[in-house]
């Protein structure tokens, strides 16, 4: 059976979208439709042949979502400011009103993997979308600040749980969870699992997909192999007990500096982003320290951070 390890380096760049007070995009929009509100009733202008006539709305509605706007962007500014960020963070995009088609990425498939119909194994979402997405494995550090930074932030992530170490505190997790965060299977106790037979996959994938339901609500469709490693029996388990996907990962962010995949060092719109919940123990630093650095850097490339499932 062909085992599957995955190079753990990545890489890092973009480009930049420029704000000032209301971000472009949507200071724009509400600038027109300002505009259009401020046509002179007298001077009708006749739609063209087939469409019609637009009527512009009340100026002082107009003016009302411009503010309404405004505030919000101010609330994420302070926001941004409390959580020590030098930047706002972009928003993303709404979702695909049609999902990308995810397929297994080149040289990451395994034997049969189209003829089983087996979860694709991809490490970038097929999107021209200027986003990435951030996702956390594990479940070791339990930071209450975090969760504080990323609900401030309005941050989407996606979690992948290992049992032995989310058991003392599901809690925490179902916090996590009411805030919006989805919650995925990283194994029951984070084996290696190439080196376990078909059946012992089996246990630490499915029997993952029952506490998750239990404890959680639900039986997640996404899983993450640890340590990004995996052979056919890894797919064939995990198809066997629902899942859907296994999305590993792009680049890695650390509290102190990033790891990459490619070989041109740079972001790519799509990218998954790995971390770790991890804390003092472990790190130079807190998890929130970790979020840090990681907007810093997309935010400066003009990156939004999207949420994983709207893609999917």
């Amino acid at each position: 059976m062909r085992v599957v390890v995955q190079n753990d380096k990545k890489c890092d760049s973009g480009g930049a979208y420029r704000t000032a007070g209301i971000p472009g995009g949507l200071a724009a929009l509400a600038v027109a439709a300002l505009a259009a509100g401020c046509a002179q009733p007298d001077t009708p202008v006749r739609p063209a042949h087939g469409q019609q006539r637009l009527q512009a709305p009340p100026a002082r509605a107009l003016d009302s979502y411009a503010t309404r706007l405004h505030a919000s962007y101010e609330t994420r500014a302070a926001a941004a400011r409390r959580w020590g960020l030098n930047k706002v963070p972009l928003t993303p995009p709404p979702p695909p009103a049609q999902k990308p088609r995810i397929t297994a990425r080149e040289g990451f498939e395994v034997d049969q993997q189209e003829e089983l119909n087996l979860p694709p194994v991809f490490t970038t979402i097929p999107t021209r979308d200027r986003v990435v997405f951030l996702t956390i494995d594990d479940g070791e550090e339990k930071d209450p600040a975090f969760l504080n930074m990323m609900r401030d932030l309005k941050i989407p992530y996606t979690a992948f749980l290992s049992n032995y170490l989310v058991k003392d505190d599901y809690g925490y997790f179902r916090k996590m969870q009411a805030s919006g965060v989805t919650l995925n299977n990283h194994t029951l106790h984070h084996p290696y699992l190439p080196g376990l037979s078909y059946e012992e996959q089996k246990h630490e994938i499915c029997d993952m997909q029952d506490i998750m339901r239990r404890q959680f609500g639900k039986r997640p469709q996404v899983f993450r192999p640890p340590y990004g490693s995996y052979n056919q029996d890894t797919l064939r388990a995990a198809k066997s007990c629902g899942i859907k996907y296994a999305p590993i990962w792009d680049e890695e962010v650390f509290v102190d500096h990033w790891e990459y995949r490619e070989t041109d060092q740079d972001l790519h719109p799509g990218d998954i982003v790995l971390t770790h919940f991890r804390g003092r123990n472990d790190w130079k630093g807190t998890m929130p320290d970790m979020v840090r650095r990681f907007l810093h850097k997309v935010t400066a490339e003009g990156y939004a951070v999207a949420r994983l499932e709207d893609y999917l």
